[in-house]
């Protein structure tokens, strides 16, 4: 009895430690899911559904006016379904029940849902909660009150895919959860405010990681924003970080930028699924992502 006493009074210490240092949350494991949703056969597929090969760039694709509109019909719809989350998201909901609504609001508008299939992955978004940095599959866990949760959306309309994602926040969310969603979302926003013509693309990932160390925050390095267009995932790479990743934007050039941030290390882990990316600390992520575009005079942003 002793012992055990002694071993619950350790685990409490370590507890309070990790409260101090990354907040007030519950650390999220994968449960049970669904199956995968059905699409109907009307809806045009990407490629990689079809198992045929993807034409992908090798360099950062400049688009033409035609082009530059499929972006924007495709980036607006993505948009759209991520807003009409807001009032859907609350405790008790389950991310299984998210990826339903995702779907269904795809289909209705003749889109696909570019994440199902995509390699393998079993569901129409992705959904990471807390200590979940990236490509959280939706399950069966209800959201509790405290959470945070990023969902990813990106659709794949009239050959186009667009993509973004939010944050949310979920009931009461303590004082250092609602600032690591903050400093992601301003992250994202002078990310953004770098961008324009003949910019060098390292630029984006030396004014987030700037801003995020001012705020004690960590920028996780193995999270890449990338181009878009009829393909899900090309040139050029956007690193959040400090890089010297080449080249220079230009106009008409299509590209994401979602960084991912924490209070803990950069280290993650994938877990067995083949997915599922966590912290390897338990640190609470926070992301934020939109698809831009490069103008004569700056960037668009695609999926506001």
């Amino acid at each position: 009895m002793e012992y055990a006493n002694k071993a619950i009074t350790a685990v409490g210490r370590l507890w309070r430690t990790n409260i101090m240092r990354f907040g007030v949350y519950e650390k999220v494991v994968p449960v049970e899911t669904s199956p995968s949703r059905i699409v109907p056969a009307s809806i045009i597929r990407p490629d990689y559904v079809l198992k045929t090969t993807e034409y992908v760039p090798k360099l950062a694709e400049i688009k033409d006016d035609t082009q530059i509109s499929g972006m924007r019909n495709s980036c607006k719809l993505a948009a759209s379904i991520l807003n009409q989350l807001h009032a859907y998201i609350k405790p008790g909901v389950t991310t299984d029940d998210i990826d339903e609504l995702v779907h269904s609001l795809t289909i209705k508008a003749g889109a696909y849902p570019s994440p199902l299939h995509y390699k393998g992955f079993p569901k129409s978004v992705c959904t990471s909660v807390n200590n979940v940095a990236v490509h959280g599959i939706p399950d069966l866990r209800p959201l509790q009150d405290g959470d945070i949760i990023n969902v990813d959306i990106t659709v794949f309309f009239k050959q186009y895919h667009g993509d973004c994602s939010k944050t949310f926040l979920i009931g009461n969310v303590d004082d250092k959860g609602q600032h690591l969603v903050h400093i992601t979302e301003e992250c994202l926003d002078i990310g953004i405010k770098c961008c324009g013509p003949d910019v060098p693309f390292c630029n984006i990932g030396a004014v987030i990681n700037r801003h995020a160390k001012r705020n004690g925050l960590t920028v996780l390095p193995a999270f890449l924003g990338h181009g878009i267009g009829q393909y899900f995932h090309g040139p050029p790479e956007i690193y959040h970080t400090l890089n010297r990743y080449p080249g220079l934007m230009k106009p008409g050039m299509t590209f994401t930028i979602e960084p991912v941030l924490s209070h803990g290390s950069e280290h993650t882990v994938i877990l067995e699924d083949g997915w599922t990316v966590v912290t390897e600390d338990g640190a609470r992520t926070a992301q934020v992502e939109h698809t831009v575009l490069i103008t004569d005079d700056g960037a668009e942003i695609l999926t506001k």
